[in-house]
């Protein structure tokens, strides 16, 4: 396979496996896990395995002083973005959710905008709004849809904390590590979000004993996380960030097929207008990224090799 291809099968594999999500959490949920516990296993499993392919590959694990409590920070707002996401399975269909995460790119360019007086173009501007007219069709997607207000806010909490987070790597020391590296420490400082709303563990729920059960689990660390992260990586070095990053609109696309083909949720017609409003402000913003960041096409790569939550 040559080395093109071989990058846009990879760049396709990722963001099919970070629309997996709600494959794995779902049936946990109605395994009777909480939210809590299904993100405290699926992050202490995924640091693990993501740390022994580190370390085979190389990866360095070295902070400064200066970036552990920065990097702590990240972990806080990486977590609570699983949190935000995954609560909202429980109060929209699981394909609109997926969807209306994908605004991401366009709050990170008016973060940039509003604190750092970052230059937003026309072109940006025109993403900006079609992409609320895209969450305005989702958020009231009409009958058959499950959406309700606490499901979108719950959505756009999570994708505002992981903005914020990929705004402080992008303008911080944090820019210099690797994109592993980042979302290792990203999962192991995480962990502590899960502590804290377990009680201290105390609430910590086990993992249901049953081949189902296991296989979620598994599979909810495994494939939306290390596969995605590892494929996305080589992707990036075979064809660029910015190819890989339109190749990210598989990620809603799979997780609108998962609700409608796995968990029976309707698509309606509205909702299938406003995905593609999302998925064409998306499109507007990463194919110019220079127009956007400062460091476009850093910011686009560390996008891409962070969706591990």
């Amino acid at each position: 396979m040559k080395g093109t291809t071989k990058g846009y099968v990879l760049g396709a594999v990722a963001a099919i496996s970070y629309g997996t999500n709600p494959l794995f959490a779902v049936p946990l949920y109605e395994m009777g896990l909480t939210v809590g516990s299904v993100l405290f296993y699926r992050y202490v499993v995924a640091t693990i395995l993501l740390g022994v392919v580190m370390l085979k590959r190389g990866y360095s694990f070295r902070l400064t002083t200066r970036q552990i409590p920065l990097m702590f920070l990240q972990g806080v707002l990486f977590a609570l973005s699983s949190v935000g996401l995954f609560e909202a399975y429980n109060y929209m269909d699981v394909g609109l959710a997926s969807t209306m995460l994908f605004v991401e790119p366009v709050i990170i360019a008016l973060i940039l905008w509003i604190f750092y007086r970052q230059r937003i173009s026309l072109t940006t501007c025109i993403a900006i709004a079609v992409s609320v007219a895209g969450v305005v069709c989702l958020a009231n997607p009409g009958p058959g849809a499950h959406v309700t207000g606490t499901g979108v806010l719950l959505v756009v909490l999570s994708a505002l904390s992981y903005s914020i987070y990929m705004v402080l790597i992008n303008k911080t020391s944090l820019r210099s590590l690797a994109g592993p590296t980042l979302t290792f420490y990203s999962l192991l400082f995480g962990i502590t979000v899960f502590m804290v709303q377990l009680g201290g563990l105390t609430r910590l729920q086990g993992v249901p004993v049953s081949p189902l059960g296991v296989a979620c689990m598994t599979g909810i660390s495994v494939f939306p996380t290390i596969v995605s992260i590892l494929t996305v990586a080589v992707a990036v070095q075979l064809i660029g960030s910015v190819p890989v990053s339109i190749l990210g609109a598989l990620e809603p696309v799979t997780g609108v097929v998962v609700g409608v083909f796995v968990f029976g949720e309707t698509l309606t017609l509205k909702a299938g207008a406003g995905i593609v409003l999302i998925l064409a402000s998306v499109f507007i913003l990463v194919s110019s990224p220079r127009k956007l960041f400062s460091h476009g096409k850093a910011m686009f790569h560390h996008i891409r090799l962070s969706r591990g939550r």
